[in-house]
């Protein structure tokens, strides 16, 4: 196992690496960093060369100072990793921007698991999300960050009583990078949408949701499975957004058959 920075425009990216054979690179979801994928970077070792990293701004990167993107942070990961071809497993904001990479480099993505997707591009529908954005925004003014997050794990992550311990992780991690709820997105760039781009996806796709996700993330994965040219969508039970935590065993299961064949 290896660990350490990338240099990309203004900042540093930390990345962990493990394993041999087909490279998969895990890319978290906003709110948390690369130790949500904790239940994963193991298991996933001993079959796959795997790469997580923070998004910038998270966890151990770098904070942005001034504009930059996610898309081309990760480009430059890759190319300082020498991974010339790679299968991508992303949750929430970190499933859009595997589906963004993969549209923007086909030659580089040739397979992504999106787990609880959004998709960039997408209107979302449910005026709750609103509700909620703005509740956040009021905490953060008010200067209680740990209130903000507790609205967000509320909807997202809601406390389980199955498994105390990882209810405890899931909070650790996202109070850990409350920092970014009061930085906001102002600096981030982003590129085209995918939503009308995604019959041309040419990477094979596996999309996972749990059954305890809301209904907007359900209709978003339906959008992909059919959107997508032979993607596949698959359920699993008694989980949230946060399926690859509440239900690793499961999930890890899944995406290894799928990349079976990835060489």
């Amino acid at each position: 196992m290896v660990e350490g920075y990338v240099p990309v425009e203004g900042g540093r990216l930390w990345y962990e690496r493990a394993g041999e054979g087909f490279p998969v690179v895990l890319i978290h979801p906003g709110l948390w960093d690369s130790r949500i994928w904790d239940g994963q970077f193991d298991d996933f070792a001993l079959q796959h060369d795997v790469i997580r990293y923070d998004l910038r701004g998270y966890g151990r990167s770098d904070l942005p100072y001034g504009p930059y993107s996610d898309l081309r942070d990760l480009v430059r990961l890759l190319e300082e990793l020498e991974v010339p071809r790679c299968a991508l497993v992303g949750c929430a904001t970190g499933a859009q921007l595997a589906i963004d990479f993969a549209l923007a480099f086909p030659e580089v993505a040739d397979a992504i698991v999106a787990v609880s997707p959004t998709v960039s591009g997408y209107a979302w529908e449910d005026r709750g999300l609103g509700v909620l954005m703005d509740e956040v925004a009021r905490a953060v003014r008010e200067g209680d960050l740990t209130a903000a997050i507790e609205l967000e794990l509320a909807v997202w992550a809601p406390v389980s009583a199955e498994d105390p311990s990882k209810n405890g992780q899931i909070r650790t991690i996202a109070m850990d990078n409350a920092h970014v709820l009061e930085r906001g997105d102002t600096l981030l760039e982003t590129g085209p949408p995918a939503l009308p781009n995604l019959g041309g996806l040419q990477a094979a796709t596996m999309i996972i949701v749990g059954d305890r996700d809301l209904a907007e993330t359900h209709a978003i994965a339906d959008l992909l499975a059919s959107a997508v040219p032979g993607a596949m969508k698959r359920v699993i039970a008694d989980a949230d957004q946060l399926v690859h935590v509440g239900k690793a065993e499961r999930f890890n299961r899944l995406v290894l058959d799928f990349l079976s064949f990835r060489m």
